[in-house]
């Protein structure tokens, strides 16, 4: 068997590397799944969030908060040795989504 170079692969050192992967893969989806449920967490918050927004009359949005989060997560971020910028898309697009539910929350408790 050849590997992408060329040269002869070695049986034990692939089967070593696909039982790597699988350890990987298989820590992957776990990671994952925490993060759904993390998620799914977040989202009941910031439903609260959200009802207590529109029972008051407040917008769905909070800019300066946002721009406080964004600051501290970006800064967590480079902590963790992830890419900041990564992380300041990753949060625009799950507060996209959150205040897309307030909007909806507002518009049912005041349809006009």
């Amino acid at each position: 068997m050849c590997n992408n170079s060329g040269e002869v692969a070695d049986p034990l050192q692939n089967k070593r590397a696909e039982e790597r992967l699988q350890q990987l893969r298989s820590s992957i989806d776990n990671i994952d799944a925490a993060l759904v449920y993390m998620l799914a967490e977040r989202f009941k918050c910031t439903q609260e969030v959200g009802e207590l927004k529109a029972e008051h009359g407040m917008p769905a949005s909070d800019l300066e908060r946002e721009a406080k989060q964004i600051a501290r997560l970006k800064s967590l971020a480079a902590e963790a040795k992830l890419d900041p910028e990564f992380a300041e898309k990753w949060f625009n697009f799950v507060v996209a989504e959150v205040i897309h539910h307030h909007q909806q929350l507002a518009d049912k408790i005041d349809p006009s």
